[in-house]
């Protein structure tokens, strides 16, 4: 039997994952284990910076009206997704990443001053000599608990696709809480970080070999078939 394919990321990214998924002829079902939400923050002096740079379109799509203070500040984006968001709250993008928010960070010359937009949530980045960055968190990730038609197919056997470390660690929390068995259930990930953070014990743990949903999904159809 071919296992079905949980789409485990919060919406919109739940929706059009699901869609791309579908039309690859997986039988892909939603599970968001995360709802986005914004949190009060306070937009610093724009002056102060060069560049703003943000690894999610979410720091767009939740930063509310605090943003329009920066929109002169010009977006260095994770990828092609942060970017468009960023394009659509009105900034313009001086740069866009394909391998990761370090590696992006590290192409930046000195001297410089970065405001980084990001979750609650993130990973820890090393600016390189002579670059400075200030963070702000503009928005969180509040889990939603896994739906009764999930845990049915989890408890069946399933791929489960795993988009960022945060998803990694509440999913394999979730299975543990529910008794559910790691090791009928595949997993594949975007990245190694988000590999690691799931853990072990699993059917079997797959990377994709690009920072993309559409190598994340041509992968995870491999799984599945």
């Amino acid at each position: 039997m071919i296992p079905k394919l949980l789409v485990l990321r919060p919406e919109p990214g739940c929706s059009e994952t699901l869609a791309a998924a579908r039309k690859r002829g997986l039988e892909a079902i939603s599970a968001p284990i995360f709802a986005i939400e914004s949190v009060p923050w306070d937009a610093p002096d724009p002056v102060q910076f060069d560049r703003l740079i943000a690894g999610s379109a979410n720091a767009f799509r939740f930063g509310g009206t605090q943003l329009d203070e920066l929109t002169d500040l010009p977006v260095v984006a994770v990828g092609e997704r942060t970017a468009a968001a960023a394009r659509e709250a009105g900034f313009t993008v001086a740069a866009t990443g394909q391998g990761g928010l370090q590696a992006l960070l590290d192409t930046i010359k000195p001297p410089a001053q970065l405001l980084r937009l990001s979750g609650e949530e993130r990973i820890d980045l090393a600016p390189p000599n002579g670059v400075s960055m200030v963070e702000r968190t503009v928005y969180r990730a509040a889990p939603l608990p896994l739906a009764d038609k999930v845990i049915e197919v989890l408890a069946s056997g399933a791929v489960a696709l795993l988009h960022s470390g945060e998803a990694a660690r509440r999913f394999a929390a979730e299975c543990d809480r529910l008794s559910i068995a790691r090791d009928r259930i595949s997993l594949a990930a975007l990245g190694p970080r988000i590999a690691t953070a799931v853990g072990s014990g699993w059917a079997r743990i797959q990377v994709a070999p690009e920072v993309t949903d559409a190598a994340l999904l041509a992968m995870a159809a491999d799984m599945c078939h």
